[in-house]
């Protein structure tokens, strides 16, 4: 995939991976516009940058984005969809339900709405690139965090049906899957959280080959993607549940 001199959306991107990610882009002589739901708060994170305010959970604000987007950059060819949300719930607890909810609405339907609002371009354009971000979680749950496991498999999942789908369209399609990177102060809970600019490293080089994967799964994220081939998934699985006794009651 052609990473310079693109005119890219990176939904999701006023912060952590996205942004870094977003000033990867423009560095390399790309038009990057970022997406999230209040970007005027920190305006000056974004100098080189433009922005647009969208709501991933709420369909108006998508196609409004939408509008927005192509209004100003008619030649869009780079579509990123990262938008997401992380909780620790606990299943016996009902209220779990509200954080469940939301989780799904952001990750997985913010997703779905993205694709579809800017899919009518993109296949227009006959050459453009999609890229959907799962997690490492998507293949290897955490169940602390029950329903960002399960939104990030579905993103898997869809993203692996809109592939074919678009087959002939000339828009390509991959998925980033993430490990535990360290932005919003992962690296003070995980110690394995790989630093910023190196997991954006080894992206943009994955990014960069030709042909370039379907998934891009940096060294880090191996483990997760790969523990049910491997044989390590039974094992994995119970050192990731011990947080559970972590929780209240428990």
């Amino acid at each position: 995939m052609r990473t310079t001199d693109r005119t890219a959306l990176v939904v999701g991107g006023t912060s952590g991976i996205g942004l870094g990610l977003a000033r990867r882009l423009a560095a390399a002589g790309s038009t990057v516009v970022v997406g999230g739901r209040d970007p005027e708060r920190d305006a000056g994170r974004f100098d080189g940058l433009d922005t647009v305010r969208i709501d991933v959970t709420d369909p108006a604000s998508v196609l409004r984005a939408r509008d927005e987007v192509l209004d100003r950059h008619p030649d869009l060819d780079l579509l990123v969809t990262m938008s997401g949300v992380m909780s620790q719930e606990d299943l016996l607890d009902p209220g779990h339900a509200v954080a469940a909810e939301t989780t799904v609405a952001v990750n997985l339907l913010g997703t779905m709405r993205v694709v579809d609002a800017f899919l009518p371009h993109l296949t227009a354009r006959g050459a453009a690139d999609v890229v959907t971000v799962s997690s490492g979680i998507a293949f290897l749950p955490f169940p602390l965090m029950p329903a960002y496991g399960a939104s990030k498999a579905g993103v898997h999942a869809w993203t692996e049906a809109l592939r074919p789908q678009l087959a002939g369209t000339g828009v390509t399609v991959t998925e980033l899957v993430p490990p535990a990177v360290a932005t919003a102060g992962q690296e003070r809970v995980n110690p394995r959280a790989l630093p910023l600019d190196a997991f954006l490293d080894e992206v943009l080089a994955i990014l960069a080959t030709e042909p370039t994967p379907q998934e891009v799964v940096v060294e880090a994220a191996q483990y997760l993607r790969w523990a049910e081939r491997d044989g390590t998934y039974a094992d994995l699985l119970r050192v990731r549940s011990e947080p559970l006794s972590q929780l209240p009651g428990r």
